[in-house]
């Protein structure tokens, strides 16, 4: 018979594999390993230990939040996105289709009034391009590998997301200082008064026969200025934290960041729907402002009268 001898420290290392599965559980089989579930159980209690590394949480093998994170991020805001995004299309197609869209009341004048400068035009448009990439790579990557992986095979799609990543992470702050410029420009518009609440109780002209009136800023608009703002806001500081992750941020705020990034994006990516689609299809001689800077006058009266009187007053100063 054949024998072979092995060496004394091999026969060790078996001893010692053999005893952690045979120590493991069922349950705990598939990470325990040579270590033993006693071994594994200290570890998922979040235990420190020490090593020669001496960097943030250096002492901690596994961060079991990541399961949280990865808990809130695939259970709970993938999907809630996911309806929010679709819920806000289907709304917007059920409404055109029964309301269609908002005709100018009376036919257009022929003489124009400046409404946007060729600064605040320049930097709504840079603002909405970038916001258009980052809404598509960002979607791509949060719901990209349920459909596009498939669709495009291994190759493009990984050519595709890494394109996204580095999109996503070098636009992203340019995307920061345009909206800060925006809201600091524009801000002295958008203060809520007396006039937007009749503006909200007529629904800003679905109810009723006569149009609301309104200032340079509908409350439609000052509601997205805002919701832009404070939203647009949380998910700049969060981007910056997970684009610059090399200012002593612990993963748990990076796990934090990340959520926070995600829900505030799908929040505003739904309420940009709605800004769009008023924007263009949805009222007619919207779109015309912010591409030339002019609005007939026949539009200023019957969307923004008190605005519009304004301009005459002065002009006849």
């Amino acid at each position: 018979m054949l024998r072979i001898k092995l060496p004394s420290h091999l026969l060790l290392l078996f001893a010692l594999m053999f005893s952690g599965f045979a120590a493991a559980t069922p349950s705990d089989a598939k990470i325990a390993g040579f270590a033993g579930a006693d071994y594994w159980e200290v570890v998922q209690k979040g235990n420190q230990g020490t090593t020669q590394s001496q960097g943030a949480e250096h002492g901690q093998l596994i961060n079991m939040k990541g399961d949280e994170w990865r808990h809130w991020r695939n259970q709970w805001i993938t999907p809630a996105g996911a309806y929010a995004i679709g819920g806000t299309l289907a709304l917007l197609l059920i409404f055109y289709l029964i309301v269609g869209q908002k005709k100018l009341d009376h036919p257009r004048s022929g003489q124009l009034i400046e409404r946007w400068k060729r600064l605040d035009r320049a930097n709504h448009w840079t603002v909405a391009i970038l916001f258009i990439i980052l809404t598509i790579s960002g979607l791509s990557i949060l719901y990209g590998k349920f459909f596009l992986k498939d669709a495009l095979g291994d190759s493009l799609w990984a050519g595709y997301i890494s394109l996204c990543k580095l999109a996503h992470n070098y636009l992203g702050p340019l995307f920061v200082l345009g909206l800060l410029f925006m809201i600091v420009r524009w801000i002295k518009h958008n203060f809520f008064n007396a006039t937007d609440i009749v503006w909200f109780l007529k629904g800003g002209g679905i109810i009723g026969n006569a149009h609301p009136s309104a200032g340079y800023m509908n409350g439609g608009e000052k509601v997205w200025f805002w919701l832009l703002t404070i939203v647009g806001i949380l998910v700049s500081v969060t981007g910056l934290i997970l684009d610059f992750p090399n200012f002593g941020q612990f993963r748990e705020d990076m796990q934090l960041a990340s959520l926070l990034h995600a829900a505030g994006s799908l929040i505003l990516i739904a309420g940009s729907l709605g800004h769009i689609y008023i924007g263009t299809i949805g009222t007619e001689g919207a779109l015309e402002g912010m591409k030339t800077g002019y609005v007939d006058e026949t539009w200023a009266k019957q969307h923004h009268d008190l605005w519009y009187e304004e301009v005459r007053n002065r002009d006849k100063e």
